[in-house]
């Protein structure tokens, strides 16, 4: 029963959490200033778009997106030419930006924690698991494309 809530997203949904209620336990954590929910809106976006296009490649490769589940394609196009874990690039910029957004300036220590988390928790496993399937092809394409961006 646990293990169908250690996915990422859920994962993403507790540090979100907790960012937000650091502001409610300790209010006026942030500067107050315009700048922080323009800059956070602009992460999010670019976050979720980074998000899309990941997904708009597994669609078109027909390959699972879900953690833990065998590929059936290696993904080098598109924005996987940029990063080997859009995904979760993705997740850390809408954490960092809600953070910002939200005018919590000490939250974004939440952002470099989270990305700890899910490289531990996720993409060493992946990353293991691509090179076991697709040998010299992932090594090549991982020493040009970097982990996060």
């Amino acid at each position: 029963m646990l293990r169908a809530f250690d996915i990422p997203p859920f994962w993403l949904a507790i540090f979100i959490a907790v960012a937000w209620l650091a502001d409610w336990f300790v209010p006026g954590l942030g500067f107050g200033w315009r700048w922080t929910q323009v800059l956070g809106q602009g992460l999010i976006i670019a976050g979720l778009l980074t998000m899309g296009l990941a997904l708009w490649e597994f669609l078109r490769a027909r390959t699972t997106f879900i953690p833990r589940r065998v590929p059936t394609a290696f993904l080098q196009a598109g924005i996987y030419r940029i990063s080997r874990n859009p995904i979760y690039l993705g997740d850390a910029l809408v954490l960092a930006g809600l953070a910002l957004y939200w005018d919590i300036i000490p939250a974004l220590i939440l952002v470099p924690l989270f990305m700890r988390l899910i490289t531990r928790r996720y993409i060493l496993g992946e990353e293991a698991g691509l090179k076991m399937l697709f040998g010299a092809e992932h090594t090549d394409w991982a020493a040009k494309v970097r982990r996060w961006i």
